[in-house]
């Protein structure tokens, strides 16, 4: 904003959609956490979108010319109608992976849950932790190189490093390794074995593969992988994936490394893009249900009101794997349970099961809790329409109170 100002623009923070970009992978809660911390540092929340990395790449080379995708034939389009392909973000900390089909409408469907794992980038730094932290050779080594490898290291700060984890300088730890006979330093440079740094990427590319093979057997008909994410462009991953799928055509955008932040700009532009979703947890309410005997433990048996009823119950809202157009709604009709009640507090559950049946069962995580006020308290029940918003990258909920009409976006505490 200061450079806007001093150019003489003039904008203000309101005037600008803001666009914050999450792994796909990551829960409800963690981008709700997003989202506070971006309001707290200044962003107006109803201005600001987050949108899923792999999404907005995915957006972005649809505009793409046969020219800016790599190996690509001639006149080959992202945007031929019917067209499935895989995108697999390869970032920094995470992987990304998640399917779309190009509809008829100029807008994109997700065919299957996303999916990943923190094997991205910093994977390989981890691998190398016990000599240093460096950066550049994951782009620089390929898989035909042999022999040695050179390259320079930021020598001060990696002694600092080591230092600190390891209580000794930096060459004596390189000495102390188990590597230290296929390693060598020299001023600000260091040399390696070849076959040393390339069995560095080994976890990271064993992941990888998985997880896209996971994906293929889930998804028919995927004719293309689109590679994107800075990790993208190490040629060891891209000879692994090449390798492991030689019959689908693998596709590596100009600048795959911002390909997400570019296709984040046009998501601002266009949050419709991608019309559906496929949910990727059974979404649920904790509540007490009528006791069953023949159903419920024992242990779970509370008296309300003089009545048996069973606590810890999932009442489930939608199931996992439904796939959700955007702004998909699911109604419940939900009451209070005590005279003059001024609120309802209803704790959000979220499960990898399709149809749990309690709240504390594995699996099961709390992810917040819907607050629902009540404007006219009565020692009557109080009906109050509850309605869940899916299909976008966040959940949102509003309430309508039967009696009065009372509207209100409930506040959705996920963290």
């Amino acid at each position: 904003m200061e450079t806007l100002d001093k150019r003489g623009i003039g904008m203000r923070v309101k005037d600008i959609r803001w666009v914050l970009t999450v792994p796909a992978i990551w829960t409800d809660a963690a981008k709700q956490f997003m989202r506070k911390s971006a309001e707290k540092a200044g962003i107006p929340g109803e201005n600001l979108l987050i949108t899923l990395e792999p999404e907005a790449a995915s957006i972005y080379c649809q505009y793409l010319p046969t020219e800016k995708l790599n190996s690509a034939e001639e006149g080959f389009t992202m945007s031929e109608v019917g067209t499935k392909y895989m995108i697999i973000d390869l970032g920094g900390g995470t992987a990304d992976m998640t399917v779309h089909e190009k509809k008829e409408n100029e807008k994109l469907k997700e065919l299957c849950q996303a999916t990943g794992d923190a094997c991205g980038g910093t994977s390989i730094d981890n691998e190398f932790f016990q000599l240093m932290r460096i950066r550049n050779y994951k782009r620089t080594i390929n898989p035909n190189k042999s022999g040695k490898v050179n390259f320079t290291i930021p020598f001060v700060a990696i002694d600092t490093l080591c230092e600190k984890n390891f209580g000794e300088d930096f060459k004596s730890t390189v000495s102390s390794c188990s590597m230290s006979d296929k390693i060598s330093l020299r001023h600000d440079k260091m040399r390696a074995e070849a076959d040393v740094l390339k069995g560095l990427f080994s976890k990271s590319m064993d992941d990888i593969v998985g997880h896209i093979s996971k994906l293929i057997k889930q998804c028919e008909g995927i004719s293309m992988l689109l590679l994107v994410g800075g990790f993208s462009e190490s040629e060891m991953i891209q000879h692994a994936i090449q390798k492991e799928f030689p019959d689908i055509r693998i596709i590596i955008p100009e600048d795959a490394g911002l390909s997400v932040l570019k296709g984040a700009v046009l998501f601002g532009h266009k949050p419709d893009y991608i019309s559906s979703r496929v949910t990727r947890y059974t979404y649920g309410i904790g509540t007490r249900l009528d006791f069953n005997r023949n159903i419920h433990d024992q242990t779970r048996l509370v008296i309300i009101d003089g009545k048996e009823m069973c606590k810890k119950c999932f009442w489930p809202i939608i199931k996992s794997n439904q796939t959700t157009t955007v702004g998909t709604k699911v109604r419940n009709r939900l009451h209070s349970t005590k005279k003059f009640e001024k609120s309802l507090v209803l704790p959000v559950y979220a499960s990898y099961k399709e149809s749990p049946m309690f709240i504390d069962e594995p699996g099961c995580m709390h992810i917040g809790t819907v607050y629902i006020n009540i404007p006219n308290p009565s020692e009557y029940k109080l009906y109050v329409n509850v309605e869940f918003y899916f299909g976008n990258t966040e959940l949102t909920v509003t309430t309508t109170e039967e009696v009065t009409g009372h509207t209100e976006t409930a506040k959705f505490d996920l963290v």
